[in-house]
């Protein structure tokens, strides 16, 4: 099974945000910003998110159609997450009756998808998805909370931390998992992770499934432009700003948008970690992740004192830090500059969503989760496992 980090601590309710109720709603009520010309690319906007209370996290909009009809249905507020596979809805912003996928005995395909700071349930369903001018047909997508599916199995809600099977919970109407594999189970037709479940009514049973069923990456399923993505998000201040706009662009080396140019190409392992070399130590199971909101790792740096902060940072003055990134390839890249600020203070503006300093400790001891922070003010690639680039085989993360 993939590692997925999707919004790693992002349900967090960061006291100085304005908390939301459980409203989200799917198709945008107000005009979407003007879509770049090129068909390969999506806006990308770092907002509050549907319920005023998300930081660090981007978004874009998706187009689902019922397979093979004019039935179809745009939602915003989409998360765009390099650390997980596959387009999720949440029920609630959904208004389609997707058909869900089932088995040859009849029973039902569904889900429990396990991110880093909890699990969400849902069947499988298929839809016609287009982003942008790029469109695939009859793919698997999750829809979290579907209520034709509440009873969650116990091997599922066991996995530890938040249901996120509402839009409060999980910060988005959805999430768009656009990471370095084709799948999010990479040997799940063989081998039971708990992760796809089969069910006959309300009784749901661990599985084996086809790779046909499984969750894909939706960009691999594009007909062109289909061998990675690249996030490209501009500068923030650091003491955070309200919103940035940057774009989404699918396919590397397919059209004059989206050329490798001479970034530096850091090759992962089969859970898209790499090594990071932080305060003279490596963390083996790092990452570089658009899914989570702020830059989690393990330090002597003072934490905050406000109920519900305590985890994060807040050091007396911004600190100016260091750390070194490899590849699994050997390439490595040192001393990459980064700023952690005080949590409170940057909270203080509760009219910003976006700050780049925002940082806290890591449960894993081994880990440096370099998130959505690490994208701003750059061009960064995800090559696709297997699949060629000017500048090699993915799975791959370059910038």
């Amino acid at each position: 099974m993939r590692a997925m980090y999707k919004g790693f601590f992002v349900a967090v309710c960061l006291t100085a945000i304005s908390c939301g109720g459980g409203g989200g709603g799917g198709t945008s009520t107000a005009p979407p910003p003007p879509p770049p010309a090129a068909n390969n690319v999506a806006v990308v906007t770092v907002d509050a998110g549907p319920s005023n209370n998300s930081v660090n996290t981007a978004f874009t909009s998706v187009t689902l159609c019922v397979p093979g009809s004019a039935s179809c249905q745009t939602i915003d507020h989409i998360q765009v997450d390099t650390g997980s596979y596959g387009l999720r809805i949440l029920a609630p912003v959904l208004t389609l009756a997707l058909p869900v996928q089932t088995f040859a005995n009849g029973n039902s395909l569904a889900e429990c998808t396990q991110f880093v700071d909890g699990y969400s349930w849902g069947p499988i369903a298929l839809a016609d998805i287009t982003i942008a001018g790029e469109k695939a047909t009859s793919v698997p997508v999750q829809v979290i909370g579907d209520a034709k599916f509440t009873t969650v199995p116990a091997a599922c809600s066991s996995t530890g931390g938040v249901q996120e099977d509402t839009v409060a919970n999980f910060g988005a109407n959805g999430i768009l998992g656009v990471g370095p594999f084709e799948l999010d189970c990479g040997d799940c037709a063989t081998a039971m992770h708990g992760l796809y479940y089969s069910c006959a009514g309300t009784v749901c049973a661990e599985t084996t499934v086809a790779v046909t069923m499984q969750m894909p990456n939706p960009a691999t399923r594009f007909a062109t432009d289909n061998n990675g993505v690249i996030l490209d998000l501009p500068a923030a201040p650091p003491a955070g700003t309200t919103t940035l706009t940057g774009s989404l662009i699918f396919g590397i080396d397919t059209q004059s948008n989206n050329q490798s140019g001479t970034q530096t190409v850091l090759t992962v392992d089969g859970n898209a970690q790499l090594p990071m070399t932080y305060n003279g130590t490596v963390l083996p199971k790092s990452f570089i992740d658009s899914g989570s909101n702020g830059i989690y790792f393990n330090d002597s740096i003072n934490k905050c004192k406000t109920a519900g902060l305590t985890t994060f940072y807040c050091p007396t003055s911004t600190l100016t830090l260091a750390l070194s990134i490899q590849g699994q390839n050997g390439v490595m890249v040192n001393n990459v500059s980064f700023g952690i600020g005080n949590t409170e203070t940057l909270l203080a503006n509760s009219t910003f969503s976006v700050f780049p300093e925002l940082g806290g400790s890591n449960p894993n001891p081994a880990s440096f989760d370099y998130g959505l922070a690490f994208f701003y003010g750059k061009r960064v690639a995800v090559g696709v496992e297997a699949k060629k680039t000017s500048v090699g085989t993915g799975p791959y993360i370059a910038f």
